[in-house]
């Protein structure tokens, strides 16, 4: 089996992916309906499995995202249901949730009311779910195609999931939140162009455009997580590493106080934090 995971290795290299080796096996282990770890142990393959692999790697090579062809998405410890119409989560955020997971753990078990606006397929819930107890967690996603993503990735956590704009969720949550999060999207209308066509023509422009600075979505997050948090309680976001000044900016105007960004695992400036003091 790792003579056919090679094959497609070969048949991706040159095609765009940034790693033909890894994709290979996760393409080829997707068909064959084992664990990539398992190939090795995999001794025949069909011709209707072979023809089968041989659509998915024309398809990749044509730019639609490996996620995409075989349903999955991996976020910190999650596996996530993922397809056209829900922004693939990617590993940048990860930082984001650790630093959250960081700070609720330090807040005793009845003060971890967290709200995640922008929630797409929900990866940043579903990782605070399973990596930390005692908290109750809410998610809201305006856009109807993600919805059964958020739906399916979230059932059986004991998540309050919704549909609906932000800008307008969770009124009945409002001074009793202790941390808000978000990935809001965050880049300029006027970037299209310099975007890579994959993530142009298979990532939802909801979830990727936000205005002509790119801060729409940012200030609409600060407004929102102003009215949920209570005294002493946090938001952070993600942005553009260009954008840090500005989202800082933007969370003061809102009346939080200590903004701070922080890195991603590639030392980029990629989420701020902030805090509503408890004289506020």
């Amino acid at each position: 089996m790792s003579q056919l995971a090679h094959e497609v290795a070969l048949a991706l290299t040159g095609s765009g992916s940034p790693s033909p080796g890894p994709e290979a096996r996760q393409l080829v282990a997707h068909v064959l309906g084992v664990d990539a770890s398992l190939l090795m142990t995999v001794d025949d393959v069909t011709d209707e499995q072979r023809a089968r692999v041989g659509e998915l790697v024309a398809r990749r090579a044509s730019g639609e995202p490996l996620q995409h062809l075989t349903g999955v998405a991996y976020f910190r410890y999650e596996e996530l249901a993922v397809g056209p119409g829900v922004f693939i989560p990617r590993p940048e955020t990860e930082e984001m949730v650790g630093w959250a997971l960081g700070q609720l753990a330090a807040r005793p078990a009845g003060s971890r009311r967290v709200v995640e606006l922008c929630a797409g397929s929900g990866a940043i819930t579903a990782a605070i779910s399973s990596e930390l107890g005692g908290c109750e967690l809410h998610a809201v996603e305006l856009s109807a195609d993600a919805w059964p993503y958020l739906e399916h990735n979230l059932a059986g956590r004991s998540v309050d999931v919704r549909l609906g704009d932000m800008a307008d969720a969770f009124r009945d949550l409002d001074g009793t939140v202790d941390l808000v999060i978000a990935n809001p999207p965050y880049i300029p209308t006027g970037h299209r162009a310099f975007l890579p066509t994959d993530v142009v023509e298979h990532d939802p422009e909801l979830a990727l455009f936000s205005g002509a600075d790119g801060l729409d979505a940012i200030r609409t997050v600060a407004a929102v997580a102003r009215r949920l948090v209570r005294a002493g309680g946090l938001v952070v976001t993600e942005h553009d590493e260009s954008h840090a000044a500005g989202v800082r900016a933007v969370l003061a105007a809102a009346g939080f106080s200590e903004a701070a960004t922080h890195p991603d695992l590639a030392g980029r400036d990629r989420f701020t934090s902030a805090v509503i003091g408890w004289d506020a």
